[in-house]
């Protein structure tokens, strides 16, 4: 771990808790960043701290962050875990607004001394709106400490999804919502009707839902089986992934989801959509489909081979290792540090030439002739 040779206070915030949003991956990156920053001996990390700090690092966009780091000029950070098309599928009425979420968004990211981007997909979209602000990329890292493969939750994780028997888990997380892809997760289940298909999330917007009604009448008319578990606190996630066999992920849009990392730092091989962000993120082979017949391949697959899900056990592990905490911290730390430097040499700067103006001009050479 790099050492700063010096005390940095890093005040981490978000509005994710206030506003109940606590089962998205925007809230779990605030809450693992302000943990794991917390293990660096240079950084004092503080959480939704009001007092003075020397650097805020914000992980929402809504109001609170521009008020929060008012007067914190040349010391902003933001992590984007969010891009105008993450609101895709996800709010009603999203065409409408969609104006109004690329200029909040765009001034978000504008405000921000450096935004942190958590993938080159992601880093490519931002740019796209025109924004000029230094952006780092730095992807989200995963807690192998907590997500790591553990059989012997293997039996609470199922107990917690409903599931009896020795029966194969197909497993998907994320708020059921139309970007998610629930609806492929649905048609694969329909095609292994042997296999438990176990869907956890909730919808964080409640009736404000994009797509509400069509999902509904998805939950009605699922499979038998198939089921929706609900929400999971964090802190029994991994349970549930070690009861799985298969992760199907089928998402339309991400930028550099959670829970495909975990199921992967937890030793389940993960099935995903063909998109552009993994390519650019996952170090080394992935099972990848572009569409529903795609996807039934691969699981099945993975379900009638105990030898394919051990191959691709070990892929998802090699996966989960790249996403290091000891990097991100290194990395983060850096910038925090840059950005202070920066700041007291700008102050320092700006006194001198106060001092210069306000001091008085001094006799030119030769201003003054003696006299014989």
């Amino acid at each position: 771990m790099v050492q700063l040779g010096r005390r940095l206070r890093v005040n981490v915030v978000s509005e994710t808790g206030t506003l109940g949003l606590t089962h998205q991956g925007g809230h779990t990156g605030f809450l693992d960043c302000a943990e794991i920053l917390s293990s660096h001996p240079d950084l004092d990390v503080r959480v939704n701290d009001p007092g003075p700090c020397d650097v805020i690092h914000s992980h929402s966009w809504g109001p609170a962050y521009p008020w929060r780091a008012r007067g914190m000029a040349g010391r902003r950070v933001f992590t984007a875990h969010v891009v105008p098309a993450t609101a895709e599928g996800a709010i009603p009425l999203e065409r409408a607004l969609r104006p109004l979420i690329r200029t909040w968004l765009r001034f978000v990211y504008e405000w921000s001394d450096v935004v942190v981007s958590v993938g080159p997909v992601t880093t490519d979209r931002i740019r796209a709106l025109g924004v000029r602000t230094r952006i780092e990329t730095v992807p989200n890292p995963i807690r192998t400490d907590r997500f790591r493969p553990a059989p012997e939750l293997r039996e609470e994780g199922r107990r917690l999804l409903g599931v009896s028997g020795e029966g194969l888990v197909v497993l998907g997380v994320g708020q059921i919502q139309p970007r998610k892809g629930i609806d492929s997760f649905a048609a694969v289940a329909s095609r292994f009707p042997h296999a438990h298909f176990v869907w956890v999330g909730g919808r964080p917007f409640g009736l404000a839902t994009a797509g509400r009604a069509e999902l509904d009448r998805l939950v009605r008319r699922r499979p038998p089986n198939l089921t929706f578990a609900g929400l999971v606190d964090l802190e029994r996630m991994p349970a549930v992934y070690n009861a799985a066999d298969v992760f199907l992920f089928p998402s339309w849009q991400e930028n550099c989801p959670y829970a495909p990392l975990e199921a992967a730092a937890c030793g389940v091989p993960i099935v995903l959509r063909d998109l552009p962000e993994y390519r650019s993120l996952y170090q080394g082979p992935t099972l990848t489909a572009s569409d529903d017949a795609g996807f039934a391949s691969h699981v099945g697959s993975l379900l009638g081979s105990p030898a394919m899900r051990s191959i691709w056990r070990a892929a998802a592990l090699r996966i989960a290792r790249s996403f290091s905490v000891d990097s991100y911290v290194d990395r983060m730390a850096a910038i925090y540090d840059g950005l202070v430097r920066n700041a007291e040499s700008r102050a320092s700067s700006a006194r001198r030439a106060q001092w210069i103006v306000r001091s008085p001009a001094a006799p030119s050479s030769g201003s003054a002739r003696s006299t014989a």
